[in-house]
């Protein structure tokens, strides 16, 4: 069945917006990316928001809840299951905090200390993988352009 007249028309104006190329490209590499990355997450026993939640606690003291899910950018609700599954791995520890009994603080435990350790440079090591073939030149102008790219769209100008 072909498509109707219309949505061909309608899909060639849209893609005719240069922005909308280059937009559509800059997404559909960090789907990749994020789609090998959470492959190698998944290989090495978990699920993308439990290596996130790691590796964010990992080389500090800990946090509070709020800070995690600001960091990680987990939502309330899911993360709360994220949280009680890895504190059934022994993971992760939570401890109400001293001055406000509402605040729960979220740490490593030395067994997710452990983890961390092992896990988080396998991850670094995979990702690097991605762009053996980047030289510094390359490195530079990706960063050039993305820089200037989210300062365009931090501008209020933009509404």
């Amino acid at each position: 069945m072909r498509p109707a007249y219309h949505t061909i028309i309608l899909k060639n104006y849209l893609m005719g917006e240069r922005y909308l190329r280059s937009i559509r490209l800059l997404s559909e590499c960090m789907q990749l990316f994020e789609q090998a990355s959470a492959r190698n997450v998944r290989k090495l026993g978990f699920t993308h928001s439990q290596f996130d939640i790691i590796a964010t606690l990992g080389n500090t003291p800990g946090m509070t809840c709020k800070e995690l899910g600001e960091k990680t950018l987990i939502t309330k609700g899911t993360l709360t299951g994220v949280l009680d599954r890895l504190e059934q791995k022994g993971l992760i520890q939570r401890d109400r905090g001293n001055d406000d009994r509402r605040q729960l603080f979220v740490k490593l435990t030395p067994v997710g200390e452990t983890t961390f350790d092992d896990i988080f440079p396998k991850i670094v090591q995979s990702g690097k993988q991605r762009f053996k073939t980047y030289t510094e030149d390359d490195y530079l102008s990706l960063e050039s352009s993305l820089l200037k790219l989210r300062q365009h769209l931090q501008d209020d100008d933009c509404t």
